[in-house]
């Protein structure tokens, strides 16, 4: 029983802190300091297009889906029900990226968080799965290895990595109209 409640506590505890995972530009303050990104969470210094570009894209392949991830969960008062097996999906919305605020911290099955991978979360999808991300507004495209839960704020579908979201030509505004589509390994 005891087991269980931590677990229980655990995945509660994670998918609260994730609640935040939303870089979306705002001129909040930090420290005196005005800020143009949600909590701080902006960009890596020094990384350029021409970096990014070069990012080789994950190939999609069969993983074993990581079972603490498929429950229900609540979070902000709303209620997500992954999806537990592989099957076609396609999404349109408004979608955000995270930044350093995140890097190097572990998401949701337990992997840390790099914002130089092409990676993403998502509330419902199956974790670990592959998604190409078209961004609606320019034509581009990216596939991605989601890994992650979020986000959770203002009715986005998906959080990219901010490489991704520098591949899909949005990482300066914060979000664009994306569609997400499951690829089936």
């Amino acid at each position: 029983m005891t087991t269980v409640f931590f677990r229980y506590f655990s995945f509660a505890a994670t998918a609260a802190l994730l609640a935040a995972c939303s870089s979306t530009p705002t001129t909040t303050s930090s420290g005196g300091k005005p800020s143009k990104y949600y909590l701080d969470d902006g960009p890596m210094k020094g990384i350029t297009q021409e970096m990014v570009d070069a990012l080789p894209e994950p190939v999609p392949k069969r993983e074993p889906l990581n079972k603490f991830t498929q429950r229900p969960y609540t979070v902000l008062g709303k209620t997500f029900t992954p999806m537990t097996k592989l099957e076609p999906f396609k999404q349109r919305g408004k979608g955000s990226w995270y930044g350093t605020r995140y890097h190097g911290k572990k998401g949701s099955i337990g992997e840390p968080y790099d914002m130089l991978k092409l990676t993403a979360a998502h509330p419902t999808l199956p974790l670990p799965s592959y998604a190409r991300v078209t961004n609606l507004e320019n034509g581009k495209s990216v596939v991605v290895r989601l890994n992650d839960r979020g986000p959770f704020l203002h009715d986005r579908i998906i959080d990219l990595s901010y490489a991704a979201a520098m591949r899909l030509g949005y990482a300066n505004r914060g979000s664009a109209e994306l569609e997400v589509e499951l690829l089936l390994p």
